[in-house]
Formats: structure tokens, C-alpha cells, sequence
């Protein structure tokens, strides 16, 4: 495919800033307003805003793990585009005849007192692959939609018991769950939420799973985890045990940087909300669909949630769509005769998203997805820990497909200041990274990290590459931030 000549690609550049609003974006800054950069960016992160790049990056075709740009530049996508495109960007025509079948037979229909052949196959294919008794779906466009339909849904549980006064809940500090409205009332970031008025739920945000900072001087991984539980314990008993409908957590959280759980957390947080009759949520929008190596990014803690929010990878982003996966349990109280579901979406389970996800599933399954993740994870693993050595890197972090370097200033593993986070985040690492040709998150939704997500269809020599990629990019970063005693090792890639 040909590139788009440059006064095509210049004339992109004039429309999008004359028209298109961008998604978390300081705007002037990412349409070439270096200065804007370098402002305060209220732990707002992502893999774009506030770059101090000459032009905004404009992505026109894809092929495999890689996208290209309308320069003609090749990038590898370690980011899965915001850990949606599981499957990379090859499977475009699989998906086109699936979704011209479904078009060309019914093209919508709502899940509202009616349903299609569709959506009852792909709840029914979702409910076979889910742990334990997640056997109901409920249907969404994305992951902010997929968190307010459990809150509500599991409102009318609790109302259906008998129990309308559960109307609280648990999260954790830094964790993003959305940011619609009442989805940002789980969000602990308060970049996000400042200013947008009192949210509509009440909710206490304990402390999250970040070992490299939360652990205190000689506590192991029991300790740490077991005073994390007692916190839990403690916020249910400050809000009231039986007002508490909710415990929602990531199996891995994203913000603060892939902070996954000490052993036997998840197995805790089980135990504490059957001991007083809450709801215990995973929230799997990034984790699910192959990001772990397993559905539901859950399975591998030995717990079965009573709800699980999904979206991002159950299409591979190939159209929107989102899922939250119900118990029986909690199924129940939706089903009795006087309960009324008083939520609903128009496109909630749309024709042409359960078409797509259902190949999604196939092609998972065909093509040993979750069986590349699990095989590869050792030797990612492997190969991120080797970024220990540099001397901007402080920790290494993560599993399966999912992993977070944490950047520091020194030995004694200091945290950046403000400006120069700005520096660094918002300014060195996107012109880097874009220069590298790799696709990842410099991000401070807590303390300052890389992050990468890369295509579950990615085999060992592509790892290899993106590794040897950010080895160099850290290397040179840590070199423009001052630190002593870095190097660049050599590498077995070039990009």
C-alpha cells in the first residue's frame, strides 16, 4: 500500500487541529505546541498527551504487531493501541466477511425485550469459557459503560435481597475504572476526578498492590499483603459493613504501573466479602481476553468473582464492545419476578460486536492465543527484568503480556519531581519512542513509568526487539536526565 504523499499527510496534520478533538490530550500540545508539553499534567498519562513532538502522530494502516504511520514510518505497536488489538492487525478480512454476514442479515437489534441470535450465542460462548458460575452476560460498548452496569446491577441485587441500603464501595488508590461519571467514582486518580462535582458513589480507596513503594522496611510479600487485607477490613467497618455493596480491583492495575498482587490477595479479598455479604468485582477491561493469558485475567488466582467487567480486547478492537459477567448469585436477585433491570444500552450487544467477538473467540482458539501468552510470558519476564541494570530503571513489573518498567533518579530510587516528570514523560520519551519506531505508555498516574501491552500474536524475536528497543531509549533517557553510570550494552536488534 502506497504512502500518503506529504502534502496529503500536511493537510491531515491542518484538519485533525481544526477539527478533531483528541481523547485525554492537552490539545495545543499535541498539535505541535511544545511549550503546552511542558505544563502540569494533573497525573493525567497516556501515549500521547502532552507530547512535545513536531506533529501529531496519524496512523493509517496496520500489518501484524506493526502500524505506519502517514510518513511512511514503520511502528511496532507495544502498546496493543491501549491494550485493545490483541490480535495485532492481519485478520481484517476474517472479520469483514463475519460482520458482512451479520449485516447482511440483521443488521441491529437492541437487547431490549427482544434479543438476536447473535448476542444468545456470544453470551452463551462467554458463560462457557468464564470460571466458576459467571454464567449471565450483560452487553456494553466499552469499559466505562461496563462498570456503571455492574454498580447498577448489583444495586438491584441488593435491592432484590432486601438490602437497598448497600450503596457503597471499595477500590483501590490510583486504580482508573473509568470516567464517565459514575465510573469515575471508582477511579482513584484525582487527576481525573478534581473539579467535576461530588461523584454520585460513595467509595473508599484503600491502598493498591505497588510492592516497590507500599512495602515497609523488612516486610515480606505475607506481611505486606496481609496488612493490605487488614486495610480493607477497616475501610468495610468505617463505611459500615452492611452498606458496602461492592470490592472492585484489577487483577493486575494498570495506573501506577502493572502493580500485580502478592500471593494469596486475591484468595483475601474473597474471603472478606463473604464474611459480610459484598459483591467482589474483577475489573478485567485490560486484563481479559488473552492480556494474562487466560479470559478473564482472574483465573490464575484460584478466586471466581461475582461480577467481572470486560471490553477493550473482546472484539481485538476490530469494532467497540464490552461485556460484564454476572454469577448465578447475584443473577438471582435480577431474576426475581418483582425486579426490574432499570438499566440498558441502545447498542449494548449490537449485531456486528457479538459477530465480531464471536470470531474473535474462534480465532483465539484456532490460532493458540492464550497458549503464546503463557508459553512467551517466561522469557518477556526474562528479558524486562535484564532493564534492571540501567540506572534510570528502579523496578520491573508485571505478567503475561502486561509488564511496567518504574523510572527513578538515583540508587537510593528517588521519585522525580515535577518538572522533571514533565521532562522526561511529556517531553524526551514521546520524541524517543517515536524516533525508535515503538508504540508505548510513559505515564505518572502514580509514580513515573514506562509501560508496554504488546499483540498476544507476537513471538519471542518481536519481544526481543521492543526489549532491545526500550533498553536504548532508557539508556539515552538516563543519559539526558543526568544519571551516573549509564551505559548502553549492546543489543542483538536495531530499529
Amino acid at each position: 500500500m502506497a504512502t500518503i504523499p506529504t502534502t496529503e499527510h500536511d493537510e491531515l496534520q491542518r484538519s485533525a487541529r481544526e477539527h478533531l478533538l483528541l481523547h485525554f490530550t492537552k490539545q495545543a500540545a499535541a498539535y505541535g505546541d511544545a511549550a503546552g508539553g511542558q505544563e502540569e499534567q494533573d497525573g493525567i498519562g497516556g501515549p500521547t498527551s502532552g507530547t512535545a513532538t513536531s506533529d501529531l502522530l496519524v496512523l493509517e494502516r496496520g500489518e501484524g504487531p506493526y502500524v505506519f504511520d502517514t510518513t511512511g514510518q514503520r511502528h511496532i505497536d507495544a502498546l496493543s493501541s491501549l491494550f485493545c488489538s490483541q490480535i495485532g492487525y492481519s485478520y481484517g478480512e476474517e472479520f469483514s466477511a463475519a460482520i458482512a454476514g451479520q449485516l447482511s442479515t440483521l443488521p441491529f437489534n437492541t437487547n431490549w425485550n427482544t434479543a438476536h441470535p447473535a448476542a444468545i450465542r456470544l453470551a452463551e460462548a462467554l458463560a462457557e469459557r468464564a470460571p466458576g458460575d459467571l454464567n449471565h452476560v450483560f452487553f456494553t460498548n466499552g469499559g466505562s459503560e461496563s462498570v456503571e452496569s455492574m454498580w447498577k446491577m448489583a444495586v438491584e441485587h441488593f435491592r432484590a435481597k432486601g438490602q437497598p441500603q448497600r450503596l457503597k464501595a471499595i477500590a483501590r488508590k490510583n486504580a482508573y475504572h473509568g470516567v464517565t461519571l459514575g465510573a469515575l467514582s471508582f477511579t482513584g486518580v484525582p487527576g481525573y476526578k478534581d473539579g467535576f462535582g461530588t461523584p454520585p458513589i460513595d467509595v473508599t480507596h484503600v491502598s493498591n498492590t505497588n510492592a516497590f513503594r507500599g512495602k515497609r522496611d523488612g516486610e515480606d510479600d505475607a506481611a505486606f499483603r496481609d496488612r493490605l487485607l487488614q486495610e480493607v477490613r477497616d475501610a468495610i467497618a468505617a463505611a459500615g459493613a452492611d452498606e458496602v455493596a461492592v470490592i472492585i480491583a484489577e487483577p493486575v492495575q494498570n495506573a501506577g504501573g502493572c502493580l500485580t498482587p502478592p500471593e494469596g490477595y486475591w484468595k483475601g479479598l474473597r474471603e472478606i466479602a463473604d464474611e459480610h455479604g459484598i459483591l467482589l468485582v474483577a475489573d478485567a477491561v485490560i486484563c481479559g481476553f488473552g492480556r494474562l493469558g487466560n479470559w478473564l485475567g482472574i483465573e490464575h488466582e484460584g478466586v471466581v468473582p461475582d461480577m467481572v467487567t470486560t471490553a477493550k480486547g473482546i472484539t481485538s478492537a476490530y469494532v467497540p464492545g464490552g461485556a460484564v459477567f454476572v454469577s448465578d448469585k447475584v443473577a438471582e436477585g435480577l431474576f426475581d419476578p418483582s425486579t426490574v433491570l432499570r438499566h440498558g444500552i441502545t447498542f449494548g450487544g449490537h449485531p456486528v460486536m457479538a459477530a465480531a467477538a464471536l470470531k474473535n473467540i474462534e480465532i483465539f482458539e484456532r490460532d493458540g492465543v492464550l497458549e503464546n501468552v503463557r508459553a512467551l510470558e517466561p522469557h518477556l519476564k526474562e528479558r524486562m527484568e535484564t532493564l534492571l541494570d540501567l540506572p534510570i530503571v528502579g523496578d520491573v513489573r508485571g505478567k503475561g503480556f502486561f509488564w511496567a518498567v518504574e523510572l527513578v533518579k538515583d540508587e537510593a530510587n528517588a521519585t522525580f519531581s515535577k518538572d522533571e516528570r514533565d521532562d522526561l514523560l511529556r517531553g524526551f520519551l514521546p520524541k524517543a519512542m517515536r524516533e525508535a519506531g515503538i508504540i508505548a505508555r510513559a505515564d505518572d498516574r502514580g509514580d513515573s513509568v514506562l509501560q508496554i501491552a504488546p499483540p498476544l500474536i507476537a513471538d519471542a524475536a518481536l519481544l526481543d526487539e521492543i526489549v532491545d528497543g526500550l533498553r536504548r531509549i532508557l539508556t539515552a533517557a538516563g543519559e539526558h536526565m543526568g544519571l551516573a553510570g549509564t551505559t548502553t550494552p549492546t543489543t542483538t536488534e536495531t530499529i
